[in-house]
């Protein structure tokens, strides 16, 4: 039983390396060009129109992280077992189930916009005449939600093509940023260089997708997509956690720079999003691992609490390492990369970045956590933590913020992050030990 469990303990390790390997080559390659676009735009727009910008992203965002759904997770999640069984039919309908999840989420989206812009225009500081251009771009979000093809690439361990689709992002933001560079230097340029990018990218999936899943996902008239419900028992439940989850961890950081933006204004909530953004851009492989994580791990549950507890320390063991290694990177490099791509007036973002930075290295320490109480069926015990650390984050912002400015708020971004990977590592741990 021991070896067996290490065996696929050891298989699953060996998958998610080879997987986040396919991940990190389409990121290197964006990482690399988001450098040089962010250069452009920052110093194209300056800080207060940057800010503005931020602000507009972070709306559009908080909308979409609101109404969108993991489906990714749903299709891998209950589309196994009928790939197992080679019931093509039966996951066709799972595909069908969340592509329709995700066209009433791209509807409630473009209303959520336009109820936003017509009663917080003001408090965005849109200008004359942006709102009806943040709300197309917001709608360009909405229907560019690319999880449900995301999800087949991973369900036929496909990371290679979801690498090469994912670089459509800064391959369509660097082309878009140069031609509005030349043609229309200014916030709506940018913003419709985003958008290209985001229908780029979505484009790419779907191609994948049914380029991959030819033959083998079955035919789309067979059945109702709403059959789906009652041929996966738990579905709906998994559905709702998991856009919860979602919806909370990502409005969290957007929300943030909302806030900044409300106590401190557009100058402010620019230095928060630029610092933010580099020091995701530097954990970058956190959520890459997330994604790796949790396909393995939802297969190796069935083979046993040996196998599932040997997999996730393994995991454990390669976030820490990780981890300190991209801390002492942010120490090394953070602050003349600051001043080589932004220039000097955005130097006074490198405590935030520090802190920042720090947060992002804790959720990847714990990067395994939320994946395996997801394969464990603990959808909703992951849910309330993020509940409470979401809450934690905002509150303590709030309180922040007044006293210490925008050091405040990356200070709540420690705190929150420390909180929430306390509870997800207890709770996991005590997943571990029960059994899967």
């Amino acid at each position: 039983m021991f070896k067996r469990g290490s065996g696929a303990a050891g298989d699953g390790f060996a998958r998610i390396l080879a997987n986040t390997g396919w991940l990190l080559g389409g990121k290197g390659v964006g990482a690399v060009l988001s450098l040089a676009y962010l250069a452009i735009v920052t110093r194209t727009l300056g800080v207060a129109d940057f800010g503005r910008f931020a602000l507009v992203l972070s709306a559009a965002n908080v909308i979409k992280a609101l109404v969108s759904f993991d489906s990714w997770q749903i299709v891998v999640r209950y589309g196994q077992p009928h790939l197992a069984a080679n019931d093509g039919d039966a996951l066709n309908r799972v595909l069908r189930f969340c592509i329709l999840i995700d066209l009433a989420s791209a509807v409630a989206g473009g209303g959520i916009a336009a109820a936003i812009i017509l009663f917080f225009g003001r408090a965005l500081e849109l200008g004359p005449g942006m709102g009806w251009q943040v709300w197309l771009f917001c709608m360009v979000m909405m229907i560019t939600i690319r999880s449900s093809p995301t999800g087949i690439l991973r369900l036929f361990d496909r990371f290679d093509s979801a690498a090469f689709a994912e670089t459509m992002i800064p391959v369509g933001r660097m082309i878009g940023a140069l031609v509005a560079l030349a043609l229309m230097p200014g916030i709506t340029g940018f913003l419709i260089a985003w958008g290209f990018a985001e229908l780029l990218c979505a484009l790419s999936y779907w191609w994948l997708a049914f380029r991959v899943g030819r033959g083998r996902i079955g035919d789309w008239r067979a059945g109702r997509a709403l059959d789906a419900r009652a041929e996966n028992p738990g579905i709906i439940g998994f559905l709702t956690a998991t856009n919860l989850q979602t919806s909370l961890s990502s409005i969290g950081q957007q929300v943030a720079v909302l806030i900044v933006g409300a106590f401190v204004g557009p100058t402010g909530a620019g230095l928060y999003r630029l610092a933010n953004q580099l020091a995701n851009s530097l954990t970058k492989i956190s959520s890459l691992l997330s994604r790796s994580i949790f396909v393995e791990l939802s297969r190796t549950s069935s083979h046993g609490r040996e196998a599932l507890g040997a997999l996730f320390r393994r995991t454990n063991r390669l976030a820490l390492v990780v981890g300190a290694v991209i801390i002492g990177l942010i120490l090394m490099i953070g602050h003349p990369l600051l001043g080589l791509i932004a220039g000097r007036e955005f130097l006074p973002a490198y405590p935030l970045l520090l802190m920042l930075g720090v947060a992002a290295c804790i959720d990847l320490i714990g990067v395994s956590y939320r994946p395996l109480l997801m394969a464990t069926d603990r959808a909703g015990l992951s849910l309330r933590i993020s509940f409470v650390s979401t809450l934690l984050l905002l509150g303590l912002q709030s309180a922040l913020l007044p006293l210490y400015g925008t050091q405040g708020a990356a200070m709540a971004n420690i705190a929150a992050s420390l909180a929430g990977f306390t509870m997800m590592g207890l709770a996991s741990r005590r997943a571990v030990t029960s059994g899967g």
